[in-house]
C-alpha cells in the first residue's frame, strides 16, 4: 500500500517546490520513517542546483512506521535519528573502523551526491510518475521517508525532542567529531575556532565538553562573537573582511598564547581563501583542523607547516553512527551538549524558502523544519 507525502523537491535549476511523491512499501532491508524534523544546512540549498530532481534534505529524526521483513533491530513506534554515511560495514574502510568514508554507500566518498547501495530502492519514491533519488540516499524534508535500516539509529527516550535530535546527524556531528574523534583534543589545551556559524559554535561546544582551558573564537559578525561566548568560547576576536588569510588574527592569536600560537585550530567558514589559516594559528607540534571541506585548490605556504605542525582534513567527525548518536543523545540530556540553544527558529515545510533565506543571511545558528 502505497503512502502519499508532502515533500521538498528540488528541480535541479536552483529552484524547488512543495510537492506530492508517492512511497511504496519498504522491501526487506528498508524503513518507513514518519518524518517529525528535519535540519537544514548550506547543502539543502547546494542541493537545489545539483541539475536533476532531488527530494531534499539530509538529516532528521521521526519514528518507523513500518519495516522490512529482515529488519529485526527496529519495530513499529521506534524513535530515530536519520544518518546520512550509511554504512556497509564489509568494505576495507568500514572494517578500519572508518564507518563515515565508507566505500560503497557514502554519498560523498562512493557516489558524491547520486544512487549508491545505500539508497533505498529507487522505484520506492516516485514523483510526477518517475523515481525520484533522495538527497545524500534519505531525502528527509518529507513527511515521511524511505531508507535503508542502516540508516538509522533507534534513540531509547521517553519524550524525545525531535527538533533536537534532528540536527545531530550533520553539523553537530561534524563539529563534535572534528574535536573528539578526530583532532582528540586534550583538556586543559587551548583552540581557537575560525568562524561561529552552526558548525563552528558546535566545535567551540564540543571543545568545552573535552575541557580545553582556553577557547578563542574568530568571526566578522559580533553577534556570532556573542553566541559564541553562550557556547563555551572563553575569548572573541572580531576579524576584518580586509584581513587576508587572517594573519592579523593570528598576529593576535601568537600573543595570547606567549607568541608561539595555541595548540588547535579548527577552520569552519567554508571560505577556501581560509584553509591553510588555522595553520597561522597553532604552535609548532600544534594540530590544523579544515572542518568545513574546503573541496577546491588553494596554495599553502609550506613554512606555515614549520615545525612539525600537523594538518587534518577529516569527513564528518569520524561519525560512527552506532556508538556516536547515543554518546551525543546523553551529552543533551546532561545538558553539556547545547543543541536547543542552537536552534533559532522552527518552520512548517511551507515556510522552507524563508528558513533557507534566514540560513544564507546568517540570521540563525540553526533552523528546522518540523512536522505534524
Amino acid at each position: 500500500m502505497s503512502i502519499i507525502s508532502k515533500s521538498a523537491i528540488a528541480t535541479g535549476d536552483g529552484k524547488f517546490v512543495i510537492d506530492h511523491v508517492t512511497l511504496a512499501e519498504p522491501l526487506v532491508d528498508e524503513v518507513l520513517i514518519k518524518m517529525k524534523a528535519a535540519g537544514l544546512c548550506h547543502t539543502d540549498y547546494d542541493s537545489l542546483s545539483w541539475g536533476k530532481p532531488v527530494l531534499m534534505g539530509h538529516e532528521g529524526a521521526g519514528i518507523v512506521e513500518k519495516v522490512g521483513t529482515s529488519v529485526n533491530n527496529l519495530q513499529q513506534g521506534d524513535q530515530v535519528i536519520l544518518n546520512w554515511a550509511t554504512p556497509c560495514m564489509s568494505c576495507f574502510q568500514c572494517q578500519e573502523g572508518n564507518q563515515h568514508i565508507c566505500e560503497n554507500n557514502s554519498p560523498v566518498v562512493a557516489g558524491r551526491n547520486g544512487y549508491t547501495p545505500g539508497h533505498a530502492h529507487l522505484e520506492g519514491t516516485q514523483w510526477q510518475g518517475k523515481p525520484i533519488e533522495r538527497s545524500f540516499n534519505i531525502g528527509t524534508l518529507s513527511e515521511y521517508a524511505l531508507v535503508k535500516a542502516s540508516a538509522l539509529v533507534k534513540v531509547d527516550e521517553e519524550n524525545l525532542n525531535f527538533p533536537a535530535a534532528s540536527i545531530v546527524s550533520c553539523g553537530v556531528m561534524t563539529g563534535y567529531g572534528s574535536v573528539v574523534n578526530s583532532a582528540q583534543l586534550k583538556a586543559g589545551s587551548s583552540a581557537v575556532v575560525l568562524g561561529c556559524g552552526g558548525v563552528g559554535l558546535n566545535v567551540i561546544n564540543a571543545c568545552e565538553i573535552s575541557g580545553a582551558g582556553r577557547i578563542v573564537a574568530v568571526d566578522i559578525n559580533p553577534q556570532k562573537l556573542e553566541l559564541a561566548k553562550q557556547f563555551g568560547a572563553t575569548d572573541v576576536i572580531l576579524a576584518e573582511k580586509t584581513d587576508t588569510g587572517l594573519s592579523q588574527v593570528a598576529e593576535k592569536v601568537k600573543k595570547m598564547f606567549d607568541g608561539r600560537g595555541a595548540d588547535y585550530a579548527f577552520e569552519c567558514t567554508a571560505i577556501p581563501a581560509l584553509g591553510a589559516a588555522p595553520l597561522a594559528m597553532i604552535r609548532n607540534a600544534g594540530t590544523a583542523v579544515q572542518v568545513s571541506g574546503i573541496e577546491e585548490e588553494i596554495t599553502i605556504d609550506m613554512r606555515l607547516f614549520e615545525w612539525d605542525k600537523i594538518y587534518i582534513n577529516p569527513l564528518y567527525g569520524k561519525c560512527r553512527p552506532e556508538i556516536d548518536f547515543p554518546k551525543l543523545m546523553r551529552l543533551y540530556k546532561k545538558g553539556d551538549l547545547k543543541l536547543n540553544e542552537m536552534i533559532t527558529r522552527e518552520y512548517p515545510l511551507e515556510d522552507l524558502q524563508q528558513a533557507l533565506d534566514d540560513m544564507l543571511q546568517g540570521r540563525n545558528a540553526k533552523g528546522v523544519i518540523t512536522f505534524n
